[in-house]
Formats: C-alpha cells, sequence, structure tokens
C-alpha cells in the first residue's frame, strides 16, 4: 500500500496550513505534520475507517483535531481525495480554533 495525495487534498492541506500559520502559528506545524502523517497509518488496515458519503470512499477522522481525511482504495494505492473540517462538505477557506 501507498499514499497518494491528489491535488485537491493538496489544496485542501494548503489553505488548512494558511489559516493555521495566521491563527495558530505555535501549533500549525505540528497539526498540518499529523494531518499529512495520519494516512500513513492506514498502510496496514486501510479498510478499518468508517464508510464515507460518496460511495468507495472512507472517512480517516483527526481525532481530536476537527479534520478528517478522505481516501478511496484503489488496488494498492490509497488516494487522499481531500481534507476536510469535520461537518463540511469542502473544505473551507477558513478553519476553526483549535482544541486546547
Amino acid at each position: 500500500m501507498e499514499p497518494r495525495w491528489t491535488e485537491e487534498a493538496a489544496n485542501d492541506l494548503e489553505h488548512i496550513t494558511n489559516y493555521l500559520f495566521e491563527n495558530a502559528p505555535g501549533r500549525a506545524a505540528g497539526v498540518v505534520r499529523e494531518i499529512y502523517n495520519a494516512p500513513s497509518g492506514l498502510l496496514k488496515f486501510p479498510h478499518r475507517e468508517s464508510p464515507g458519503k460518496k460511495a468507495g470512499r472512507r472517512e480517516l477522522v483527526q481525532s481530536p483535531l476537527p479534520y478528517i481525511v478522505v481516501y478511496q482504495i484503489t488496488g494498492d494505492i490509497i488516494h487522499i481525495a481531500h481534507t476536510l473540517l469535520a461537518g463540511e462538505s469542502v473544505c473551507p477557506a477558513k478553519a476553526p480554533a483549535l482544541p486546547h
């Protein structure tokens, strides 16, 4: 298994990164790193997460962070489709404050 980020997912993560560096610079790098590295936990058990809203997709919840990594498995590839704010269907331009 190998994770691959789609252009859409990379753009989502870039928006989240920009927002966090503007609004929570002391925590931004660690949070972005955690979101980016989360799919590596799927390498052994890619089907462990809940089915997503779209057929064939699954959702990796980033608890306690308010983010969800949406992915789809094709053969040996884990395609990271989006990185969303929990409760959103598309990545917002702004993200909420981080939990304490």
